[in-house]
Order: C-alpha cells, then sequence, then structure tokens
C-alpha cells in the first residue's frame, strides 16, 4: 500500500521473466522497447559509465543508438552485467566470459539454466585457484622454489639451482597447479 499505482509487484515480474524467457528470439519484443539509458544501467548495476563502454567495446554487452546517437540498453543487460561481474569475482577472465556467451544463442543473456552450466564449468577453474591459495598460504614462510637460495632451510639450497630446469619463478609453489 502506498506504493507506485503502476509499480509490479516481485510475483508478476517474476512472471514476465519466465513467460519473456521461453519466448522464442523473434517474438520478443523489438529493441525500441529498450530505453535504458547508460546511466541508469551503470547506477542500477553499481558500476562506471566507462565500465559499460568497455564492456560492449569488448563485446560483452550490446546497445542500441536512438535517433539522438545515444546509447539504449535493453532490461535484460542488468543480468549480463551481473553474470559479468559474478563471474570476476570468481577470477574469471573477461576473455572467458566472453567466450561463454558466445555460446548462447543469438546474443541472448544467459538464463538460469544458462548460468548453472556457466558456473558449472568455470567451478573446477575456481577449485583449482583455490588449492592454489592455499599452497601459497601454507607456505608464505618458507621455501617456495623461486632459485633466491636465501634461505637456510631451502630446499633448493645449491649451487647450481637445480630448479632453474623446471622453469621460472616459485616452481614447487607451481608444482601442484
Amino acid at each position: 500500500m502506498g506504493g507506485h499505482p503502476n509499480a509490479s509487484t516481485i510475483l508478476e515480474v517474476k512472471n514476465f521473466l519466465h513467460y519473456y524467457e521461453n519466448l522464442p528470439i523473434h517474438q520478443r519484443p523489438a529493441m525500441q522497447n529498450a530505453n535504458w539509458t547508460v546511466g541508469k544501467v551503470a547506477q542500477r548495476c553499481g558500476v562506471k559509465v566507462s565500465t559499460l563502454h568497455f564492456y560492449e567495446q569488448k563485446g560483452l554487452i550490446y546497445s542500441w543508438r536512438n535517433a539522438g546517437n545515444q546509447r539504449r540498453y535493453k532490461p535484460d543487460v542488468l543480468r549480463r552485467v551481473s553474470v559479468i561481474k559474478a563471474a570476476q569475482k570468481m577470477g574469471i577472465s573477461l576473455a572467458a566470459i566472453k567466450e561463454a556467451f558466445a555460446n548462447l544463442p543469438d546474443r541472448r543473456t544467459p538464463t538460469m539454466k544458462d548460468w548453472e552450466k556457466l558456473s558449472s564449468a568455470w567451478q573446477a577453474e575456481l577449485n583449482g585457484r583455490i588449492a592454489y591459495l592455499r599452497r601459497l598460504r601454507d607456505s608464505l614462510t618458507g621455501c617456495i622454489g623461486c632459485g633466491c637460495l636465501s634461505m637456510k632451510n631451502c630446499p633448493i639450497y645449491n649451487q647450481h639451482d637445480k630448479l632453474a630446469a623446471e622453469g621460472s619463478g616459485p616452481v614447487i609453489l607451481e608444482r601442484g597447479a
């Protein structure tokens, strides 16, 4: 009560989204129904306008131009930006996000089922990153195999730095990666 007379309830929005996602692409409302300004999208997503421009330049989101040559977005760009932000928080690169989006038909925004597939695919990468961080945490006070030969209890403390043959950087730490 006391809300805006044209405001939608959460149930109405959920029902619309379910209806919209199940429509074939060619039956969805036309682009001219997309009237979100770049400022409105940035504010709603919690990102800078320049971030949206960057995502668009990288092919992660799409807009169209109105008669005044101003960017306009469809409301589902909010979900795309949210997926990008969630994936980035997991450490997924923008290139990997773009590759995942490229597998969606007609450049559509990921649905809930798509997100489940994307996040499952990224889970193994995230688990590997977590394992690496645990090894890093557990070896911070000891030798990580960088070849500096400065620690008394370094397992690679030798005159010829034999681990150099295995690669550069912290080779002991990288072994389990």
